[in-house]
């Protein structure tokens, strides 16, 4: 486990997920959110998210955390383990409600408590039917590789708690 992307719908914990296994391995972690987004709320040029994602890749370590369907083959082509958080819409719909105003180390940008995104929250809400379906075929595509799914931040924490113990 050297390569590691770690995948989900957003508000899965896919960050909080990726600091504690950062925490565990000591593998660097690199946020895809950091990369693409300007404190500003703009996005950086295509090609300067590509190119800082290509720097990352050529590494031999790394933990990337973050979904970006555009990437996804092109990460898992480079990674050797993929962790998939596939959790209920219910549960992410949560994460994202609860981080708000909150600073984060995976995100630019600190959103405001009483902010809500609409178009987000509903681009969330329909991601186990529209967005899932296509990870998932992506997956079947790559089974080479270490894929590990859990349906559960039970079951991440678990696994975390395991890999703490070794």
């Amino acid at each position: 486990m050297n390569r590691i992307i770690v995948i989900g719908c957003p508000g899965s914990g896919k960050s909080t997920f990726s600091k504690a296994l950062h925490g565990a391995t000591g593998i660097p972690l690199f946020h895809l959110d950091m990369m693409y987004w300007k404190e500003d709320k703009t996005k950086v040029p295509r090609e300067l998210f590509l190119r800082k994602l290509n720097d990352v890749l050529e590494q031999g370590l790394w933990i990337i955390d973050g979904n970006y369907e555009s990437t996804m083959e092109m990460r898992i082509e480079k990674c050797d383990t993929v962790f998939f958080l596939d959790y209920p819409m219910e549960v992410c719909v949560e994460g994202i409600m609860s981080r708000r105003g909150k600073e984060r180390s995976d995100m630019p940008w600190v959103e405001k408590p009483d902010e809500i995104d609409e178009e987000f929250l509903e681009w969330v809400k329909n991601y186990n039917v529209e967005s899932r379906p296509k990870v998932l075929e992506i997956l079947a595509k790559n089974e080479e590789k270490e894929i590990i799914i859990f349906h559960s931040r039970e079951e991440a924490e678990e696994y975390l708690e395991n890999i703490k113990e070794q």
